[in-house]
């Protein structure tokens, strides 16, 4: 497979400090953005490259050459004038589909399994989507279970509520997919390309929580250096386990007011969204681990509680934090409301204190349970951590209800953050 980089960019937004050289050439940890882009897909496999060259374009072909230095071989296609996102793919001749990204972005990832998910849905595009901690700057994408992308939401159009899944700059492409739009000049990839092609419904998003993220300005880029240098990008790679922090939802991160059924309802407590920002940044995955009973009741629809997390997410988003997954159990066998959905009345595996949501989520997520603390306001979330092989902690939140016997308490999960972070950096 070869891999076309947009190499192309001058970067406005990052020039000041670096006026004189091209935004992929700025130096990341010693080395050109562009170096660890090549070097990682290198070791995905990729050795054949394509780099679209603009503003001093030359310096970064005096630098990489042909490519043999690196392992690799690269061949360029120096814009004549700005072409956007897709104008030069149509004059590059690819007869097969091919890796696209922007040349501004660190990433570490399984380029293998992306590329069999997209085998397998016989997808006109691909797109790597993952949250992040800045979606109102992003293309936001709206995805079925199955991953088949039904709405790109540009930053322009961000609706109030939606969910932190982000267009991440990586995509693999068919060359179909050029066949749909025929363009001589400038063409933008999102309005031009694959916007008209939802309609096809062979557009498809890749979640992933693996490490992708641009260093298009001064504080991003200091953001991934520190990132590379505490091992984060390389950690965050599918064939290493991942440590995560399990969240309950109701009187954990968003305020207790009963059984919630309107998204309005829902409310942050204050602290919240900055503790998750912590866990984020010190590597954690954050996964919700909700009972939802109010599905089996009859008192909310699948459709509304998945607006009720919406919201959730775009409130965490606006702090800069964001959760990797989000799992909820729609069971509750008690009998007796009037309006009750009887295929969800039943004993389950998953509600909580079973353990069956946690098991899922370190299944679908690699992550190592014992290396992963479940966080809740009720002594059945520590229940559940515990039958799942967590490290289980018990947040007091203002409750006078008695903590579970030999379970580390807090106060609330700012407390449980700090006492985190401070782990993290002994």
């Amino acid at each position: 497979m070869k891999a076309v980089i947009l190499a192309g960019g001058r970067g406005s937004r990052i020039a000041a400090e670096y006026p004189d050289i091209p935004k992929p050439m700025i130096p990341v940890c010693g080395k050109p953005v562009l170096q660890h882009q090549i070097e990682t897909l290198r070791k995905e496999g990729v050795r054949e490259f394509i780099l679209v060259t603009g503003y001093l374009g030359e310096r970064i072909e005096a630098y990489f050459g042909d490519g043999s230095a690196f392992g690799v071989h690269i061949t360029y296609y120096r814009e004549p004038l700005p072409l956007g996102t897709a104008g030069a793919l149509f004059s590059l001749g690819l007869p097969e589909d091919f890796l696209l990204c922007g040349g501004d972005l660190i990433f570490d990832f399984s380029l293998r399994d992306m590329v069999a998910f997209h085998e397998k849905n016989n997808a006109l595009a691909t797109l790597l989507a993952h949250p992040n901690d800045h979606p109102f700057d992003s293309t936001l994408i709206r995805a079925e279970e199955s991953g088949r992308i039904n709405a790109l939401i540009s930053k322009e159009e961000t609706p109030a509520a939606c969910a932190n899944l982000c267009n991440a700059g990586i995509q693999l492409l068919s060359p179909r997919l050029l066949d749909l739009y025929r363009a001589d000049g400038y063409a933008d990839l999102d309005r031009d390309l694959l916007r008209p092609a939802l309609a096809t419904r062979r557009l498809f998003a890749y979640r992933s929580y693996e490490y992708v993220r641009d260093m298009g300005t001064p504080t991003r880029l200091r953001a991934v250096q520190a990132d590379i240098r505490a091992g984060i990008v390389a950690a965050k790679h599918r064939k290493n386990l991942q440590r995560a922090v399990f969240l309950d939802r109701d009187g954990t991160v968003n305020v207790y007011k009963g059984l919630i059924t309107d998204p309005q309802a829902l409310e942050l407590i204050p602290g919240a969204a900055a503790a998750i920002r912590r866990m984020n940044k010190a590597g954690y995955l954050v996964v919700i681990i909700t009972n939802q009973p109010v599905i089996a009741r009859g008192d909310c629809t699948l459709a509304e509680l998945r607006r009720i997390h919406d919201r959730l997410e775009t409130l965490l988003g606006a702090q800069g934090a964001y959760i990797d997954g989000l799992y909820f159990c729609p069971h509750y066998p008690e009998p007796g409301f009037p309006g009750e959905i009887l295929e969800y009345k039943i004993k389950c595996d998953c509600r909580k204190p079973a353990p069956g949501m946690l098991l899922r989520a370190a299944e679908e997520l690699h992550i190592d349970l014992s290396a992963s603390y479940m966080v809740g306001d009720n002594p059945i979330d520590a229940e559940a951590g515990i039958n799942a092989g967590c490290k289980p902690i018990f947040l007091r939140c203002g409750k006078q209800c008695p903590a579970p016997t030999g379970v580390p308490v807090f106060d609330d999960l700012k407390q449980f953050s700090d006492t985190l972070s401070a782990e993290k950096r002994t």
